[in-house]
């Protein structure tokens, strides 16, 4: 087993193979939450349900984690970090090699939830834990470099997983997750460092932290940055067929994948010094990406660029809100990431449902609409948000 890393060592020697097996947790569970994403059609028609039903086995994912997040990171702060991430990895792995197994719709929907309940503790519980890792100048490198793994799992996790699944099927693609993320469990087993937990006190608490005006503006920011992008982004094939961008979905994603890598590197660079710059440059990119769809989506090539624009918005997402909310509390940085983290998966169970019901009536392009109309007051409040973003 791993030893701990000091204090001492964790001030001077920035942990990088530690904090590249913690990117690959959020890797992989970004990939269990949004692989309905890329193969819609072949689940409704296995499963026989609708398009809609199919989005929401994102949506019932999204909203077991913002409804268990707060309750059970405050129930499991004295765990030992490494263990429980070793409980929240078996649950992963389970759920998703049940799903691709079962046949049985109601079923699947049951392991989505127990997947979003993983999920719920382990986005704010492995951030908290790899800045505990590292010396608080460094608090946002290792939160970026951590959750690179959830752009990797958009940039080259979903286009590989959906073709994955549209040439051997979706249980395939489903199962293959399932062994992934049981091999990341056993190599997380010997080579994490264990940290215990912490004490929960009153002033740590999540009613407390609701009381502090930065946090409250990074949780808006949160909600508005999140149904935009997901509103879109669950229905994403919608979107490629309104347009009808040459390439398909594999392209789509591609290009919005490798824009999300690039903006997830410069975040890793730039988050500890510039936090406020990027936020504010993440909700223009994203109004600049929607424009651009909805006046040059059809012209050849424009739906490319509009892709990767979009892309280069995704990409530090959740970094940037969650470096901003770890900002405003010195102790019990895993209550607060959780707060964050349940509004987030909220925001995506409520971009879901309304993205689901504007398709069944509007085109896929309300959907865009919808995202400018979420990104302005966005743009917005980040500009003027100094004091929770800093200068």
């Amino acid at each position: 087993m791993s030893k701990p890393i000091s204090a001492e060592q964790s001030t001077t020697v920035f942990p990088w193979l530690i904090m590249l097996l913690m990117s690959s947790v959020t890797f992989v569970g970004l990939l269990s939450e949004l692989m309905p994403s890329g193969v819609l059609p072949q689940m409704m028609a296995d499963l026989n349900i609708s398009e809609v039903q199919t989005g929401n086995l994102v949506g019932y994912y999204a909203i077991a984690s913002a409804i268990f997040a707060i309750p059970l990171i405050t129930m499991t702060m004295r765990f030992n970090r490494k263990y429980l991430l070793m409980i929240l990895l078996g649950g992963f792995s389970v759920s998703n090699i049940m799903a691709g197994l079962l046949h049985d719709h109601t079923i699947i929907i049951i392991l989505r939830v127990i997947g979003g309940i993983c999920a719920g503790v382990m986005w704010p519980m492995i951030a908290a834990y790899g800045m505990r890792l590292v010396s608080e100048k460094e608090h946002g490198k290792a939160i970026a470099v951590i959750m690179a793994g959830n752009t990797l799992g958009i940039s080259i996790g979903m286009p590989v997983m959906t073709y994955i699944g549209n040439t051997y099927g979706w249980r395939t693609e489903f199962i293959g997750l399932g062994v992934v993320i049981l091999i990341i469990a056993i190599i997380s087993l010997f080579a994490l460092p264990s940290t215990p937990g912490e004490k929960l006190t009153k002033s740590s608490s999540p009613f407390a932290l609701l009381k502090i005006p930065a946090v409250l503006i990074v949780l808006m920011l949160t909600l508005l940055g999140v149904i935009a992008h997901y509103g879109v982004y669950v229905y994403i094939t919608s979107l490629v067929e309104e347009i009808q961008l040459a390439g398909g979905i594999e392209s789509a994603l591609l290009l919005f994948g490798i824009g999300s890598l690039i903006s997830v590197l410069l975040a890793i660079k730039y988050t500890d010094q510039h936090l406020r710059v990027l936020t504010i440059a993440m909700f223009g990119l994203l109004i600049m990406s929607m424009a651009m769809f909805l006046l040059l989506g059809g012209v050849t090539g424009m739906g490319h660029v509009a892709f990767f624009i979009w892309g280069l918005s995704f990409g530090p997402l959740v970094t940037l809100l969650q470096a901003a909310v770890s900002r405003q509390v010195e102790t019990a940085k895993d209550v607060a990431t959780s707060v964050q983290s349940s509004v987030f998966n909220l925001s995506i169970m409520i971009a879901t449902s309304v993205a689901g019901i504007l398709l069944g009536i509007y085109s896929p392009m309300s959907l865009i609409y919808f995202a400018i109309i979420l990104a302005i007051p966005g743009l917005i409040i980040s500009f003027f948000a100094k004091n929770a973003l800093g200068k």
